[in-house]
C-alpha cells in the first residue's frame, strides 16, 4: 500500500533533511519548507494532498 493511502497518512521524511535552494525543496522528501512545518499539526486530507505533490514533482525529475 502507498504511504498516501494509509490512515494516519506517514511522513514522507527519510532523514535526508537538506533545502535545496534552486528548488525550494527539501533534498530527501521533496516537500517546501511551508509543507514540512505544516505537517505535525495537518490532517490526512492535506497530508495526502502533500503527498499527491511529492508525487508530482518526482514525475518531473530526469533521474537519468
Amino acid at each position: 500500500m502507498n504511504p498516501e493511502e494509509q490512515t494516519p497518512v506517514p511522513s514522507p521524511c527519510i532523514n535526508v533533511c537538506r533545502m535545496v535552494p534552486e528548488t525550494g525543496l527539501c533534498q530527501g522528501c521533496m516537500r517546501t519548507i511551508e509543507e514540512i512545518v505544516a505537517w505535525g499539526k495537518a490532517d490526512d486530507a492535506y497530508k495526502r494532498a502533500v503527498w499527491a505533490e511529492i508525487r508530482r514533482r518526482e514525475a518531473e525529475i530526469d533521474w537519468g
